[in-house]
């Protein structure tokens, strides 16, 4: 009988144990199951658009503090992320873009309607930018200091610089120069803000000097022979980077013409039909896409210098391939040019994904291989060359790239 006994409570020990045991791991399973799901912060079957616009708010989640930035600041990069993001939110609904869209004009405009960190005295071509978010916003629930804000910035346009032409400078501190960037950057909010809160004839002077910078871009900056556009132009012709008879920087840069192919997408959506101006835009439009696809590289994306693929030192970049890709994209979709260059379009957002893109453990997207500055001029002086241009910093997640890529990924709807 002891025997038996002895036997029986073995066994029981045995099945117990193996029964605690089996708990153990299911438990162990269910909380690791659990830990998966809490650290999953971005959706991995959500589209590009969504997850980059929600990546970049992990990322960020101060929107003042876009761009890697340790202070809170009113620029051109955080007006360009969250333009993106709005249409990301038409897109989705998603309440989590629009609070975030809105904390930036919360935190950045007062209630007496100045803006924090600007200075209208500056004319700052680049600080006009973020007034499209500040539209949206107004647009969607009005509130007085928005509206006192984009007076301000409608009276710096109206007081800004100009060339003998009426070209505005890009900056006070850049006298007489004209570089790609200063359309994108101040004429699409000009345009809403004219066409919502002007009349008669100041209206359409108004316009009318909106087009004109693009008239004068095409003018001075556009390269006959390539179709290309060169970064800057100097009416003085005195800037160490100015050719001394043209006026015109050195080279290519392929962000630069990215930012003045989206100004013109962009500017269509909104210059009246039957503006004189708007089928010279188009025809600028459809010479441009002709040029850039000559020089899209065999994966899909653009080289930093466009025209010197083959030089030692420069790449294959993000920020310009995304902007390319979503004005070939805009531009077929609205028809203004060939549904064929949607076939580029495609291609180049697959080299995106392919050489660009690294999804992190936490469904956080990152875009890599960005430009992080480039600019003419200045202290410490840039001269414009091409050691200078593949040189500048490269970097992931540059909002200049992230951005563009956001609009891509809408107009493809990927």
């Amino acid at each position: 009988m002891k025997i038996k006994s002895g036997i029986l409570g073995f066994l029981t020990v045995s099945i117990v144990s193996l029964f605690l045991s089996n708990c153990k791991t299911e438990k162990k399973d269910l909380t690791k199951d659990t830990v998966d799901s809490q650290e999953l912060l971005v959706a991995k079957d959500a589209k590009w658009y969504e997850r980059m616009a929600l990546s970049e708010i992990q990322r960020f989640p101060d929107p003042t503090l876009l761009d890697f930035q340790k202070e809170s600041r009113w620029s051109y990069t955080n007006g360009l992320v969250l333009q993106a993001m709005e249409r990301v939110y038409e897109r989705t609904e998603d309440k989590k873009i629009y609070n975030y869209i809105y904390d930036y004009a919360n935190r950045m405009i007062k209630e007496d309607g100045t803006i924090d960190t600007y200075k209208l005295s500056d004319y700052n071509l680049d600080m006009i930018k973020s007034g499209d978010a500040i539209f949206w916003l107004q647009q969607k629930n009005p509130e007085k200091r928005f509206k006192i804000a984009m007076d301000t910035l409608h009276k710096q346009l109206v007081g800004q610089p100009t060339t003998s032409e009426g070209g505005y400078w890009h900056k006070k501190r850049y006298p007489y120069q004209m570089w790609l960037d200063g359309v994108f950057m101040a004429e699409p909010f000009h345009t809403k803000y004219t066409l919502e809160y002007m009349e008669g004839d100041e209206a359409i002077k108004t316009l009318d000097k909106i087009v004109h910078q693009f008239d004068l871009i095409e003018k001075h900056s556009r390269d006959p022979e390539t179709g290309l556009y060169y970064h800057g132009w100097d009416e003085s012709k005195e800037q160490k980077w100015a050719n001394k008879e043209t006026g015109l920087s050195k080279h290519f840069w392929s962000r630069g013409m990215g930012w003045y192919g989206m100004a013109m997408v962009d500017i269509l959506d909104i210059l009246p039909d039957n503006h004189p101006g708007r089928e010279r835009i188009i025809g600028y439009l459809k010479q441009y896409a002709e040029s850039i696809i000559k020089y899209q590289d065999e994966k899909g994306t653009w080289w930093q210098v466009l025209d010197m693929p083959q030089k030692e030192g420069n790449y294959l970049e993000a920020t310009g391939s995304s902007m390319f890709t979503y004005v070939l994209a805009k531009g077929a979709n609205k028809g203004y040019i060939s549904n064929d260059y949607l076939n580029n379009a495609k291609r180049g957002f697959t080299g995106i994904i392919e050489q660009f893109i690294s999804v992190e453990d936490n469904g956080v997207i990152n875009l890599n291989k960005c430009c992080g500055v480039a600019g003419l001029g200045g202290d410490p002086y840039r001269d414009g060359s091409f050691d200078y241009y593949v040189n500048e910093i490269i970097r992931s997640n540059d909002p200049k790239g992230t951005g563009p890529f956001m609009f891509a990924a809408l107009e493809l709807n990927r």
